[in-house]
């Protein structure tokens, strides 16, 4: 069982945490502060740790992280750090990661993401063996349908290229897992992979996240911070859900792509990067541009060369190995639990399907996972169909979008978007 290391002053954190590693098979550990994380490491086989970036009341400066984070990896050079960040110490933690962090997440925290991290850097040589196509660093792709052995194979020649990609797929399938893969078969590879989800940005913010801003440029910039093109400098920038980019920013993208150069938001000094931008989306670039919301010659900019992950459901023979690697390794499929995964329609392509894997644990009374394990997939011994689907754990959930996407392996947006799709009325359900 793998240790995480949770290092917070906020005990409501690290209680939170605690139950979320704790009901994925994790054993937790906690700090709350730099003596005791130090000493824990020191002392114990700690496979991860995650940790704010300040443990004294009243100080935001994120010095303490920093200085943390720079004892323990003298301690354990190879050991994995994620940060956990707020807005006002985002450039440290950029610098962190330049540094070799493991990753940084805002508060708050997505658990899928930061879970998602954690299994990715504690994973074993055992789990890695299943079905596994390895990457010579970064998270794994499974694999095993002709479907993605053909992509993977475009991809391997379109990442050595080192030109702009657009990874279209529906949300879930692992856009992002393949832009990994992108970058780490590159020329880019011992470089920054930096990541923007920016469906998860509030637009006013969008440019000052790509882009950096200076101190007093807008409401809240208390202090000057570099954007993501400049942490990406040298290496690849991935933005996600580019379609969400609003027409100002689009303006701003389309010049960097053209000439490298851009500036901070209130400030006319141009910074000039080096940076390959992988993008992806789910929603259709060419209605968008029919409707003037996204700019055809950046469409044109960032898609030199387009690869289409295909959902879940139509590449089948993936599903069984999936399901294998998420599962934990002292459980197993029954014969009758894997037929009924490969006979759903997974709406929520990957995502769900890791979802579903993760509550399956949790209901199996034996190390033997069964078809009734997977009973919120389940409706008198039929497949519920997604209405039913999206109307169940909105009730369940009490209307709350967040958790009635989580449990349905969807993003929020995907989830506003079949909800007005199928015509639900949330009051009307809650």
């Amino acid at each position: 069982m793998a240790q995480v290391l949770v290092v917070d002053d906020n005990s409501d954190i690290i209680e939170a945490l605690d139950l979320l590693l704790s009901l994925h098979g994790y054993q937790v550990r906690s700090a709350s502060n730099k003596k005791q994380a130090v000493l824990a490491v020191a002392h114990h086989a700690i496979d991860l740790v995650i940790q704010d970036m300040n443990f004294a009341q009243g100080i935001t400066s994120g010095d303490e992280g920093k200085s943390l984070f720079t004892e323990l990896r003298a301690l354990k050079p190879d050991l994995p750090i994620i940060l956990i960040t707020a807005w006002t110490q985002l450039e440290t933690a950029i610098e962190l990661v330049k540094a070799g962090a493991t990753d940084y997440l805002q508060k708050p925290w997505d658990d899928n993401k930061l879970l998602e991290l954690v299994k990715q850097f504690t994973s074993n040589e055992q789990s890695l063996q299943r079905q596994t196509v390895s990457l010579p660093a970064g998270a794994p792709l499974i694999y095993q349908s002709a479907e993605m052995h053909a992509l993977i194979a475009d991809a391997n020649k379109v990442a050595r290229a080192d030109v702009n990609v657009l990874i279209s797929g529906a949300n879930g399938s692992g856009k992002e897992k393949l832009a990994d893969h992108l970058h780490q078969q590159s020329t880019r590879s011992a470089a920054a992979f930096i990541k923007v989800n920016m469906g998860a940005l509030p637009q006013e913010l969008m440019e000052a996240e790509l882009f950096g801003a200076e101190k007093g440029a807008f409401t809240g910039a208390n202090q000057a911070r570099a954007g993501r093109f400049e942490a990406a400098n040298g290496g690849t920038l991935f933005l996600d859900e580019i379609g969400n980019l609003p027409l100002t920013g689009q303006m701003k993208l389309l010049r960097v792509l053209q000439t490298g150069e851009f500036e901070r938001l209130g400030s006319n000094q141009t910074i000039k990067v080096d940076v390959r931008v992988l993008s992806a989306t789910n929603s259709n670039l060419n209605d968008a541009i029919k409707q003037g919301t996204f700019r055809e010659d950046l469409f044109y900019r960032l898609n030199v060369i387009e690869l289409h992950l295909p959902p879940l459901n139509a590449r089948k023979a993936d599903i069984i190995p999936l399901a294998r690697h998420f599962i934990t390794s002292e459980y197993s499929l029954t014969e009758d639990a894997q037929q009924f995964l490969l006979s759903c329609a997974w709406p929520g392509n990957v995502r769900e399907l890791e979802n579903a894997c993760k509550r399956a644990m949790i209901f199996a009374t034996d190390q033997c996972i069964t078809r009734d394990d997977f009973q919120s997939l389940q409706q008198s011994g039929q497949i519920k169909n997604e209405k039913q689907q999206i109307e169940d754990m909105l009730i369940k959930h009490a209307g709350v979008i967040k958790h009635a996407a989580t449990a349905l392996g969807l993003s929020r947006q995907a989830l506003y978007r079949r909800i007005d799709k199928y015509n639900i009325d949330i009051d009307s359900l809650c």
